[in-house]
């Protein structure tokens, strides 16, 4: 039985691959980090208990699923242990789970992450996870370990925990190491695990986003999101092509194509729309003994993972000078969506920008190109819509009954588009327009930080304990 099982895996996979089917989701956000299914017809009426083909309980974290004909895959964080997980398409049936062994955690913030936030990579024969704990393994589709790359355990700034995914691109793994110290853009032969390229990145810090691939005039590129930094380096060799500066000082987003541009957009706190407190209200507030330091102790608990992010200087206590190097450091971003035309090479912040706007930005979902129209999705449930080409905005920042926070990113298929906010509501309203039609609303009373997957006829949705498959 499970050599015929695999055979039909198989036989989907060699459809796929000759280009007859595009039925996969390869990776964070579907193919390219899109988030858009051309060929996808998933249901718009669904819920924990409306059109569920089958639900199964899962490891809470933030990953999203990826998915390829008949399996699933997903990593998972549980009991200390990290894994790659494969669940069968056609019932849920967990058909192999590989811990992969880690001398230590990499740090992060249990309230927002995990050491299990990056999305697998598939090419039908091969995937890919990556944790920040241990590096990049690489397994077939049934769960042979092919190869393993270590890596040094991730530091991120202010102990938040990693957050990028891995890319496949033809022969290569690409990832993203942006970290507090020594951050690079590195490239691995898919088939042997070995490196390819490694580029530094010495001006960058603790970004979250996933690379992309950009056929920019003829030459393939990686383009990375960072802080501060939008960069393309040539897909084979990894030499930086471009960059546009004057983008956010938080990188949590990923870029996506259309209509000939590249879109990339961030919004981080501290800006004018969300400045940060004064040191004198902030000490008044918060410095208990009016000694001039502010310990964790001395903060709420909510608060108290946040402490080692407002410590700028690292010395494990919080004081003016931080709030003078995070507003110095702050001042050097910009909360933007900048549409960039192809063909520069250097400094293109000016010459290649299109088109820019500053209302409606998001902080972690990645903006969503779809029928020339570039969709953002703030914080509180509010969507905005702009023409592709030009910038006009077709509508901004309307509601869609959905507020708090949005950590998943939005996804479109068949006229609709997808989104779901942290405390588990899931949106369905219709593309284009002069605003969001809503069409459908699901409450899932629980905590969604996965990017659902747009497959066939199915949706699938990781909630903080299950999975879900929605429709036929």
């Amino acid at each position: 039985m499970k050599q015929l099982l695999s055979l039909s895996y198989w036989l989907v996979c060699l459809i796929a691959v000759d280009g007859q089917s595009s039925e996969n989701w390869p990776m964070f956000r579907g193919p390219n980090g899109s988030g858009v299914s051309d060929t996808a017809r998933p249901p718009f009426k669904f819920g924990p208990d409306e059109n569920v083909s089958w639900k199964v309980e899962v490891p809470s974290s933030p990953s999203s699923p990826c998915v390829w004909g008949e399996r699933i895959f997903l990593t998972t964080f549980a009991d200390g242990k990290l894994e790659t997980r494969c669940y069968s398409n056609n019932d849920g049936k967990l058909l192999w789970a590989r811990p992969v062994p880690a001398d230590k955690l990499e740090e992060f913030l249990p309230s927002e992450g995990s050491p299990a936030s990056a999305t697998p990579a598939t090419d039908g024969k091969r995937v890919v996870s990556y944790f920040g704990s241990c590096g990049l393994v690489c397994y077939d589709p049934d769960g042979r370990e092919i190869w393993r790359h270590p890596l040094p355990v991730v530091e991120t700034d202010g102990g938040f925990g990693s957050g990028t995914s891995p890319l496949i691109a033809g022969n290569l793994v690409v990832l993203n190491r942006d970290q507090s110290r020594n951050s690079s853009l590195l490239a691995l032969n898919l088939e042997t695990g070995r490196k390819a390229w490694e580029t530094a990145r010495p001006e960058a810090r603790t970004s979250y986003g996933t690379p992309i691939v950009w056929a920019n005039n003829g030459i393939k590129e990686v383009v990375t999101p960072g802080a501060l930094l939008l960069k393309g380096y040539d897909l084979t060799t990894g030499e930086e092509r471009w960059s546009v500066s004057r983008v956010a000082h938080v990188g949590c987003t990923t870029p996506v194509l259309g209509d000939g541009l590249l879109f990339f957009a961030g919004w981080a706190p501290g800006k004018a729309d969300s400045p940060w407190p004064s040191w004198k209200d902030f000490a008044a507030k918060y410095d208990k003994n009016g000694d001039g330091n502010i310990t964790p102790d001395e903060l709420e608990p909510e608060m108290r993972g946040f402490h080692k992010g407002m410590d700028f200087d690292h010395d494990g206590r919080v004081t003016e000078k931080d709030f003078d190097l995070l507003a110095s450091y702050t001042a050097k971003g910009e909360n933007v969506l900048v549409a960039v035309k192809s063909g520069g090479r250097g400094e293109i912040t000016d010459s290649h920008a299109a088109w820019k706007a500053n209302r409606g930005l998001p902080y972690v979902p990645s903006p969503l190109f779809y029928q020339s129209r570039v969709y953002l999705l703030k914080d509180g449930g509010m969507v905005s819509c702009l023409d592709a080409k030009n910038g006009t905005p077709f509508y901004t920042q309307e509601r869609l009954g959905a507020i708090g926070s949005y950590y998943a990113s939005p996804v479109a298929a068949d006229g609709r588009i997808y989104a779901a906010s942290l405390d588990g509501k899931v949106t369905v309203f219709k593309a284009g327009g002069e605003k969001p039609e809503v069409l459908h609303q699901a409450e899932f009373r629980e905590r969604i930080a996965a990017t659902p997957a747009l497959v066939g006829q199915r949706l699938y949705v990781r909630t903080q304990t299950k999975l879900y498959a929605f429709g036929k």
